[in-house]
C-alpha cells in the first residue's frame, strides 16, 4: 500500500512544465517517472477541474460549471472516501478546496489552518490570495506531512496561474517560475519517495499566451502528468495521452481503498 501526494500546480502547462522542469525531467529520463500527456475536461477552469480531478467526473455530472458556484461537492470523491476508510487526509491549498470538502462559503479566520478529524479535510492550510508564495505554501505542504504523516495530501499552489494570467504564457516570468517550483520540488520529491509516497505533479488546466484559459485550445487543456513512485521502475516519457478522469480511480487504488461507481474510468496500470 501507498500513501499519495497530488501536487496539483495550477495552470501548469505540459509543452512548459516538460521543457522547464529540469528534476521532473530527469526523473523521467532515467525511468524513475512516468510522463503522460492529460487533455484536461472542459471547461478549462480551475473550481469545475478541482472536483473533476476528485471525483473523476466531467463537469456536466459533478454540477461544478463554473468558478462563481460556491458550495459543497456533493459526489464521491478522493477526500471522502479517503476518511471513509479510516486514513488521514490533508491539504495545502487555496481556499476554494476547502469550499468544495470542508465547508462552504469559506471563513478566512476559521478556516485557514484546520487539524480536525471530523473534516472531510482533516489537516488544512488554506490561502486566498492568487499571489500567496508558493514557496510558503510548499514549506506548509511539507510541514503536514512530518507532523500528520496523511495517507492523501493536496498541495496546490497558485503561482503558475498566477504569473501566466498576469504576464501570459508566452512569458520569461510563466517559464521561469516553472523552473523555481521544479527547484522546491526536488528535495520534497527526495523526502517523500523515502517516506513511501507516490507522487504525482499535474496541472488543472493550461493556459494561453493572453493570459487566459476556459476554452478548448491545446494550450488551454493540455497538462502533464508525473508519476514518481518509491522502489517501483517509471516508463519514462510513455508519449501517451490519457483522460484526466483517471486520477482519483488511480489514487483510490494505490490506497487500496474501494473505487466508487460514479468513477467509471479504470485506473492506471502500474508497473510492479
Amino acid at each position: 500500500m501507498s500513501k499519495v501526494i497530488l501536487v496539483l500546480s495550477d495552470a501548469l502547462r505540459y509543452d512548459v512544465a516538460k521543457a522547464n522542469m529540469g528534476f521532473l525531467g530527469h526523473l523521467v529520463e532515467s525511468k524513475l517517472a512516468s510522463l503522460y500527456k492529460i487533455v484536461g475536461e472542459l471547461p478549462s477552469m480551475s473550481r469545475p477541474m478541482y472536483e473533476t480531478i476528485h471525483t473523476g467526473l466531467p463537469s456536466s455530472q459533478h454540477g461544478i460549471v463554473a468558478n462563481s458556484i460556491v458550495r459543497l461537492s456533493n459526489k464521491p470523491n478522493i477526500f471522502q472516501s479517503v476518511k471513509e476508510a479510516g486514513k488521514v487526509t490533508a491539504a495545502a491549498a487555496y481556499y476554494w478546496v476547502s469550499e468544495l470538502y470542508n465547508r462552504a462559503p469559506y471563513d478566512r479566520i476559521e478556516d485557514k489552518e484546520v487539524d480536525n478529524e471530523n473534516l472531510t479535510i482533516q489537516h488544512g492550510r488554506f490561502y486566498t490570495q492568487d499571489e500567496y508564495p508558493d514557496i510558503e505554501l510548499f514549506m506548509s505542504a511539507a510541514f503536514l506531512v512530518r507532523r500528520f504523516s496523511p495517507d492523501y495530501l493536496l498541495l496546490h499552489p497558485m503561482g503558475m496561474d498566477y504569473h501566466g494570467e498576469t504576464f501570459g504564457s508566452d512569458s520569461k516570468e510563466y517559464r521561469n517560475h516553472a523552473i523555481q517550483q521544479d527547484a522546491w520540488l526536488a528535495p520534497l520529491i527526495i523526502e517523500w519517495k523515502e517516506r513511501g509516497y507516490t507522487i504525482f505533479v499535474t496541472g488543472d488546466h493550461g493556459i494561453n499566451k493572453d493570459g487566459a484559459h476556459g476554452g478548448t485550445t491545446p494550450e488551454q487543456r493540455e497538462v502533464p502528468l508525473f508519476m514518481i513512485q518509491p522502489n517501483v521502475k517509471g516508463r519514462g516519457d510513455t508519449g501517451e495521452i490519457i483522460s484526466q478522469l483517471k486520477i482519483a480511480p488511480t489514487i483510490l487504488q494505490l490506497l487500496e481503498i474501494p473505487v466508487p461507481s460514479s468513477m467509471k474510468h479504470p485506473p492506471l496500470i502500474h508497473p510492479s
